[in-house]
């Protein structure tokens, strides 16, 4: 299976979810790298709600939406998508892609994600379902071509005919969410590591926080 080339046509709409707690600069770069790699029309950022695969409670979802609209807003052809936070139960990425496939049904969507959650894709809910709808595009850092070129696609356990993989490049950036949660906790500066409209938001809400 040789990954695709991306085209112009049918029109692309790129889907990139997470937790964005907090969203943070290479967040930021890897939305950036999507619009200019992609062949992107859209790119739909989706805080996730009450995500089914993470153990730690999340900060509460109208903070998380509010920051990801500091931290994408200004870019061109972004719309921060709230559906994910406001739907009740489990957040589940094919549910998402049901509803965008319906809404867009002439595009194609790119589904936005890293290496180790596209290694972990046998694990989502529904994945065969998500890799007929969607490309799954798979981030991989510059500095680490070795071990990004470690996973292939075609390893995937139970792979169906016809999932559609493309690269998507990112520039060098060393930031993790748990860093800068850890940071913001000892009071520690984090305006270099976050957008300053996050910076300023966190701040104010006094987000993460030790009682």
């Amino acid at each position: 299976m040789a990954l695709s080339t991306p085209t112009a046509l049918p029109a692309r709409i790129g889907v990139f979810g997470g937790a964005f707690d907090p969203p943070h600069n290479a967040h930021v770069a890897l939305a950036e790298a999507a619009l200019a790699q992609l062949s992107l029309i859209e790119l739909r950022i989706l805080p996730t709600g009450q995500a089914w695969h993470k153990a730690r409670g999340l900060t509460a979802p109208e903070h998380r939406l509010a920051m990801a609209e500091r931290a994408f807003g200004p870019l061109p052809r972004v719309v921060v998508d709230p559906r994910e936070v406001q739907r009740p139960g489990p957040t589940y990425t094919l549910d998402t892609l049901h509803e965008l496939q319906h809404e867009n049904p002439s595009a194609q969507l790119v589904l936005i994600m890293g290496a180790d959650q596209a290694a972990a894709l046998p694990r989502w809910h529904g994945w065969m379902e998500i890799l007929s709808i969607a490309i799954i595009s798979i981030a991989r850092r510059l500095e680490s071509a070795v071990s990004s070129a470690r996973f292939d696609p075609q390893t995937l356990p139970g792979l169906p005919a016809g999932a559609r993989f493309e690269m998507l490049d990112l520039p060098p950036m060393d930031t993790s969410a748990t860093d800068i949660r850890a940071r913001a906790a000892r009071g520690d500066d984090i305006t270099r590591l976050v957008p300053p409209a996050v910076a300023r938001y966190i701040d104010q809400h006094h987000l993460y926080r030790s009682a």
